[in-house]
């Protein structure tokens, strides 16, 4: 089974995943961590990192083609990333979108990485604007277009613990015997 877990910042993904990929016995594979990991090797912060990746597209594209090459070739896998469920494409099983609204994505950021929320919440709104310029130049995709996730969550409407079962809930009581489909992934150039 691929599962691939898709959000902006601070949505909650890294949280949920870990019971997630517990609870179907998968592989994490984290693009965040990846991303953050070559970031490090660099001796940058991965705003930093973001910002380098908006002058050399080989950055996001490398990572990009890594993910995608991991949903291709791989079983067993929760795939994690902002772009996990785009890259996957038909490959996925499920495709599971998490969110927040941003005051809240942000809160959470400046938490995690001791820093005022007022900060978090500038380079929050700076990193995804960013971002989704380069996923429409470099693929054509569009990361408002929610349409190819079988399931969108507001992660702030529920705790961090319910957020994982009520996913769990959802992908254990999937029946194949009654799947009408799902929304195909189109209009994608994989452009490595």
């Amino acid at each position: 089974m691929l599962v691939t877990v898709s959000g902006p910042p601070g949505a909650g993904k890294s949280t949920t995943v870990t019971a997630l990929a517990e609870a179907f016995d998968l592989e994490h594979v984290s693009g965040g961590d990846i991303f953050r990991a070559l970031a490090d090797e660099r001796g940058m912060t991965a705003v930093e990192f973001n910002k380098l990746a908006e002058e050399d597209d080989q950055i996001d594209r490398d990572l990009d083609k890594r993910l995608r090459s991991i949903a291709l070739e791989r079983d067993d896998v929760l795939l994690e990333s902002r772009l996990a469920g785009w890259l996957a494409g038909d490959a996925a099983d499920f495709r599971l979108w998490l969110d927040a609204p941003l005051s809240v994505r942000a809160a959470r950021i400046a938490d995690r990485e001791d820093k005022s929320p007022e900060r978090a919440l500038e380079e929050t709104r700076e990193r995804e604007e960013s971002e989704a310029l380069r996923y429409r130049e470099y693929y054509n995709i569009d990361i408002t277009d929610l349409s190819i996730y079988d399931i969108a969550l507001n992660t702030a409407r529920w705790s961090a613990e319910d957020v994982p079962d009520i996913l769990t809930a959802a992908v254990g009581a999937y029946d194949p015997s009654t799947d009408e489909g799902k929304y195909p992934v189109e209009g994608v150039t994989y452009d490595f």
